[in-house]
């Protein structure tokens, strides 16, 4: 019998203490239920928050302004070294009721080297100047205008060291020749396409056309004041 009651006071005191660490057990199970739903309030949609959002003080944003650039740009195609073939590009266009015009560029491409002898006193000594280096088979011309009439020019080279020996060649003779940097000029044509009809020149015409014209570029820039590459 001692036993048996030993043994119902142990129960006893076992169940005693799993009640008392079941209790607060619950409460820390409804305590997180209880501040999510309180936690609720702050949860908003993208589309929400979205609608909320204010505008910049600045204006329209960066990307808005990039479109409406790219939405008045003007489609160049080309370069042809031969306006003909640009002009059939053009025809090509318009038939399919797609404003084009021909453009022609031109792009610097380097400087030359004009030898040159200043006009002297009058054309007549010029001309007997001209009659001695003719005669000492000096390629030379008379200049008939700009701000050089009447002097004398001895060639235009591609190179600088070019113009430099025939420079110190008329100085050894005993004349005093002098050289001036010309900008050399490359004209190309493009056919620029408006962008009221720009939607019609698609990926489909383009490829017609790039395999009719070999090495055709299409490129997309302002209809006006624009440098194009070669």
């Amino acid at each position: 019998m001692r036993w048996v009651l030993l043994l119902l006071i142990l129960l006893n005191v076992f169940y005693y203490v799993w009640h008392q660490q079941q209790a607060p057990l619950r409460a820390k199970e409804i305590a997180p239920v209880e501040s999510y739903q309180g936690g609720r309030k702050d949860i908003q949609l993208l589309s929400e928050a979205a609608d909320n959002v204010q505008p910049h003080s600045g204006g329209k944003p960066e990307v808005a302004d990039a479109s409406a650039v790219a939405a008045s740009a003007c489609l160049y195609l080309g370069s042809f070294e031969q306006e003909s073939q640009a002009k059939e590009v053009e025809q090509r266009l318009l038939s399919l009721d797609i404003k084009a015009q021909v453009r022609a560029m031109d792009a610097a491409a380097g400087v030359e080297y004009w030898v040159y002898l200043e006009p002297l006193a009058s054309r007549q000594a010029s001309l007997r100047q001209l009659r001695e280096l003719q005669a000492r088979r000096v390629d030379s011309y008379i200049i008939t205008q700009g701000d050089l009439a009447n002097g004398i020019s001895l060639g235009i080279f591609p190179r600088s060291d070019s113009a430099d020996v025939v420079m110190q060649r008329l100085r050894d003779a005993g004349y005093e020749p002098k050289v001036r940097e010309l900008s050399r000029s490359h004209r190309s044509f493009w056919v620029r396409v408006s962008p009221e009809t720009r939607r019609l020149a698609d990926e489909v015409l383009l490829g017609r056309l790039a395999g009719d014209f070999a090495g055709l570029q299409h490129q997309l820039m302002p209809c006006e004041g624009v440098a194009l590459p070669q």
